[in-house]
């Protein structure tokens, strides 16, 4: 007690008797070569206050107030650059800023920069998150996977998964990259060939910025059909050492950085859960615990060459409770329900890579190998007894270790090249023991294979990129091809041609029209690729091919660049074919959603076809003057075909509208709150076949519903909403801070109506009614589902 009030009294003293003068340090240079820029100006956006940075590009700004700060840079020759800075007293604030060159005059009277990006290749569908976006992001809870709930185009789901949803897509259209090095997957608990999970991986405090895309995919970017997220980290600090720790509802992390020697710097950091202990005390039927591990070390050898090596690695477990709880709870059918057909997991990951880095005069030169892998056990036994054999035992491997070289050129006549080439092997293993329903014969089948895959890959891209009429018009044309040795309908470059065009034309200072087309390709998953029966790898011999994607992006864009302002509208069309297509089931692996388990460990052909369109508004307001807001609207429609290939059904991603609105307001006297509403429209479900599921042979194999997959997707759910509510309070103190947080997801305690729950009536034991009339079957009972509880957390952040 003695130390709770101490923090209570620490937390209602105010901190301005202790707030210190805080300093940024920053460092200026180019893009194309990363030469210093000296001379540059560096001005805090609405005051005089400012540097000009020395010769070596380094610049220092003195006595400044803890609290956020919109830097912009301008230097002739070259485009001006703005950035949010986060300042306090505890430790100088580093930003470092590269520019690229522009033939536009600088107008000494308008500040244009600001927080917004676009590239050459992708004038359209991207956004730029900064790391301080991502803190204070309200119902987030430093968790980048909702931060982008707020984006258009991006859908919400439900509060315990983190599934990405792109314009209709799936969540394992997706690609992410750390530092330029592939990850694949950014959550923990990931649902096994279909990515997501509830939890984020990745370390807020080790990230600079986010670029998300979710069109106009670089060409140097491949196996993605919905997004491309590219995280980049910060560099270790090179002089001091810090820590950082921070306490919240769920977990501890500890995250430590500095200088090693004169040229090198390490940010390193390690969390650990107790969702374990808390659930069990909630009384839930599932107990999950995760472990995740972050480092960065980065050796400058000179300013041309440089070495920076990645890793990011997790330990998840997921078991079950004992038991289900008191008979007369309310919730107790529906925890027996879940421990009856949710095994327990033992999952662990890692992602360990080295970027090295040359650069000339006009061109950059990156070379990066990884190793990935992921490690995902599964099992379940007869009412969870582990003294009866297990009806569900699977063991699964999935290593890749990869090389690819990339390189840019700028000219000095305004012409950008880049360029690059990859190699990948990676292995798939997998034992699997299963007993299922099968919907063709319409009783059970008995899956038991072990297969062990080997695949080489390789691809290569190529862009040219120009601006012309004094930078308002830019142009970007790009190819790039992959194949693999897994069969010969896959080993042609040729075949897996991803040609792609950009063009954005500034017709006045504040409008823009921009567009994109392209062709993307993507690989189906390493549990398609490796199912087998027998000794046959069966999609193999059914010619399964790379799924192929066609889109087509356009819209306007409109800038207030003196008010960190912009307005985007947007209209999208996505065209699949050659999509996964479930034999057993008859219908599209689209349409199978995604949870805990394994996804596409089956027979499909290459036989679906898909598409999604819709049109995209966003207002945004980036940090100025103390206040931040977005406001998105996304309608977007998606169906794929099932089993007659002329017919269109809705995809479990249909959510139609998607709307977002969120806003966030720094306070007198260091104080925060923001506030953020999503509203989602319901998305489509398939019905139960109860006269399948309620057979006694069936339902004590299974215990959950089978599917009438006959009626895919034809009913839907109510559309969902839901407010989250953030408050900060930050204090400085001479050689520290704190930072106490209060997060709250669904405020007002919003409960939508999921699918029913079908299982059985039970006896006085808890044991299945068997039906009176047919003593083959058992007496069927609908559960209503809601999903959507008040989530509370409460977090305490020290920086040291």
């Amino acid at each position: 007690m003695k130390y709770l009030h101490l923090i209570f009294s620490i937390f209602i003293i105010s901190s301005s008797a202790f707030a210190q003068k805080g300093v940024i340090r920053g460092k200026i240079s180019e893009q194309s070569n990363n030469q210093s820029v000296p001379y540059a100006t560096v001005v805090i956006q609405g005051t005089t206050t400012g540097a000009t940075t020395k010769e070596d590009g380094t610049f220092e700004i003195k006595n400044l107030e803890p609290g956020l700060y919109n830097l912009v840079v301008n230097y002739v020759g070259f485009a001006p650059a703005s950035k949010e800075v986060e300042v306090s007293n505890s430790r100088p604030a580093f930003a470092e800023f590269k520019l690229t060159p522009s033939t536009q005059e600088l107008d000494e009277v308008e500040v244009v920069a600001n927080g917004f990006y676009k590239s050459d290749e992708s004038p359209v569908s991207v956004q730029r998150i900064g790391v301080t976006e991502v803190k204070r992001a309200p119902g987030a809870n430093r968790d980048i996977s909702r931060v982008l709930q707020s984006l258009p185009g991006v859908a919400s789901t439900a509060s315990f998964r983190n599934d990405i949803l792109i314009r209709g897509g799936a969540p394992n259209e997706n690609r992410f990259y750390l530092d330029g090095i592939e990850i694949p997957n950014i959550n923990h608990f990931a649902t096994q060939g279909a990515s997501g999970g509830p939890v984020g991986m990745i370390n807020v405090d080790f990230i600079e910025n986010v670029e998300f895309y979710s069109g106009a995919f670089p060409a140097g970017r491949g196996n993605a059909l919905s997004s491309v997220m590219e995280f980049t980290q910060k560099d270790g600090r090179t002089d001091q050492h810090t820590t950082n720790v921070i306490i919240g509802t769920s977990d501890i992390g500890v995250t430590f950085e500095g200088p090693v020697t004169e040229k090198s710097s390490i940010v390193v950091s390690a969390r650990q859960s107790y969702l374990q202990a808390l659930f069990a005390v909630l009384g839930l039927p599932f107990l999950p615990t995760y472990n995740d591990f972050q480092l960065k070390y980065k050796y400058k050898l000179n300013q041309r060459n440089q070495i920076s090596i990645v890793g990011l690695g997790a330990i998840d477990q997921f078991r079950l409770a004992d038991s289900p709880g008191d008979p007369s709870d309310e919730d107790y059918e529906q925890n027996l329900y879940t421990l009856n057909n949710t095994p327990e997991q033992s999952q662990w990951n890692y992602t360990i890579g080295a970027k090295y880095e040359h650069f000339r005069d006009n061109s950059t030169f990156t070379f990066v190998a990884s190793r990935n892998m992921l490690n995902n056990a599964q099992y379940k036994h007869p009412d969870n007894d582990t003294s009866q054999p297990r009806i569900y035992d699977y063991k699964s491997q999935e290593i890749e270790n990869k090389f690819r070289a990339e390189g840019v050129t700028f000219t000095n006549t305004g012409w950008t090249f880049s360029y690059g080439v990859n190699y990948e092997y990676a292995m798939y293993n997998n034992r699997t023991e299963q007993t299922l329903y099968d919907f063709s014969t319409g009783g059970l089948e008995t899956i038991n294979f072990r297969s062990d895959l080997g695949l080489n890959k390789w691809g290569g891209f190529a862009t040219v990129s120009k601006k012309f009429i004094q930078d308002q018009l830019t142009l970007s044309l790009g190819a790039r091809v992959d194949a693999n040795d897994y069969s010969d309908s896959m080993s042609d470059l040729l075949d897996q041609f991803s040609p792609r065009f950009s063009a954005s034309y500034q017709f006045t200072p504040r409008w823009s029209l921009n567009f994109n087309t392209g062709i993307y390709y993507q690989l189906p998953t390493y549990t398609t690729l490796g199912y087998k029966e027998g000794e046959d790898f069966v999609n193999k011999t059914n010619n399964l091919l790379y799924i192929r994607n066609k889109q087509l992006v356009g819209g306007f864009e409109y800038k207030i660049p003196e008010k960190n302002v912009k307005f985007t509208l947007e209209a999208f069309e996505k065209v699949y074919d050659q999509y996964p297509y479930s034999v057993n089931n008859q219908i599209s692996l689209a349409n199978l959603g995604a949870d805990f388990g394994v996804i596409g460990s089956e027979e499909v052909t290459s036989t679906s076809k898909g598409r999604s369109r819709g049109i995209e508004f966003m207002a945004q307001q980036k940090f100025f003057k103390g206040f931040y807001g977005i406001f998105s609207y996304t309608y977007v429609m998606s169906e794929f075909t099932n089993a007659d290939p002329n017919v269109y059904a809705p995809s479990s991603w249909d959510s139609r509208n998607i709307v977002s609105l969120t806003g966030g307001k720094k306070l007198g006297k260091n104080w925060e709150i923001g506030a953020r509403w999503l509203f989602s429209g319901g998305t489509p479900y398939t019905p139960y076949d109860e006269e399948a599921s309620m057979q006694r042979e069936v339902w004590d194999n299974e215990r959950r519903g089978v599917k009438d997959y006959s009626q895919v997707n034809t009913l839907r759910l109510d559309p969902s909403h839901q407010l989250d509510f953030r408050v900060d309070k930050y204090y400085y103190f001479d050689k520290w801070s704190i930072n106490f947080y209060f997060d709250i997801q669904n405020l007002y305690g919003y409960q939508a109506k999921g699918q029913p729950i079908l299982t059985t009536e039970l006896n006085a034991d808890g044991s299945p009614m068997v039906d009176p009339n047919d003593p083959s079957k058992y007496v069927p009972k609908y559960i209503e589902t809601t999903n959507g509880i008040v989530q509370p957390s409460i977090g305490i952040i020290i920086e040291l």
